[in-house]
């Protein structure tokens, strides 16, 4: 079995057993790109605080591994990956409610450097001798990393850079490499070099790649749906979105 299947399989047990516990609350699983975690157990408490008869679960992975598992049977109700491509792959397969679909939030890409060195200063440094290994998300599974390959290839700099890439399974990983100091830079959301400033400094922003517009929608066989619609309705409301802006994350009209 492969890890991605594994993942499904050992998510799906664990949700089930879950939803099986007796209890007089309602029950929602909501599954986010990675780079929700933080602000999204904070929309969490927030919502439950405006709605005590809901409970919400929440299950953090690379937006295509969210999928995987979505496809394998497990039984998410509020989907929210960090890409428009995945979402639309959910909708192509039947996965989604398409009339609940909602862009709630935007981010922006960052070089981000260890906060010790000073070997990099612009993205054209990234081509030099000196540095060796440059971390991202798996740009066929990672939305972080698929934004950084369209990027690069607009610059040019992507066959370059290629044999210094390590991969991550998450945009999360990619921060850590170069929070740990294990790689020399590494593209990461914006939000993400954020909670790691003591760690990490911003090089550049990039901007040759498709917006970063972070879609929800619920999932077609939700059996909770009126509190999958009220918790999406929560993303896109004022307290959702001053929460999302705590975390550095930006309103659809700022871009």
């Amino acid at each position: 079995m492969t890890r991605s299947r594994l993942s499904a399989a050992l998510l799906l047990a664990s949700l089930a057993l879950l939803l099986a516990r007796p209890g007089r609350c309602e029950e929602l699983i909501v599954s986010g790109a990675a780079s929700l975690t933080a602000a999204m157990t904070e929309i969490k408490k927030a919502f439950e605080s405006e709605h005590p008869g809901i409970t919400v679960f929440t299950n953090f992975a690379a937006s295509g591994q969210l999928l995987q598992q979505i496809q394998a049977g497990a039984p998410v109700d509020v989907f929210a990956p960090a890409d428009q491509v995945t979402m639309d792959r959910a909708a192509q397969g039947g996965l989604i409610d398409p009339a609940t679909r909602l862009d709630f939030t935007a981010n922006d890409l960052m070089l981000t450097v260890p906060s010790d060195t000073a070997i990099v200063t612009c993205l054209e440094d990234l081509a030099g001798p000196k540095v060796g290994r440059l971390a991202l998300g798996e740009p066929d599974a990672v939305p972080a990393g698929s934004y950084t390959k369209q990027a690069l290839d607009k610059l040019k700099l992507w066959e370059r850079l290629a044999p210094k890439m390590v991969y991550g399974l998450s945009v999360k990983q990619a921060l850590d490499y170069v929070a740990l100091g294990e790689v020399d830079a590494a593209f990461v959301y914006a939000t993400d070099a954020r909670m790691a400033q003591k760690r990490v400094r911003v090089v550049a922003t990039l901007t040759d790649h498709a917006p970063i517009v972070y879609p929800a929608a619920m999932v077609a066989a939700c059996p909770r749906k009126d509190a999958a619609k009220a918790f999406i309705a929560f993303l896109a409301g004022e307290k959702g979105q001053a929460i999302l802006a705590s975390f550095g994350f930006k309103p659809l009209a700022a871009r």
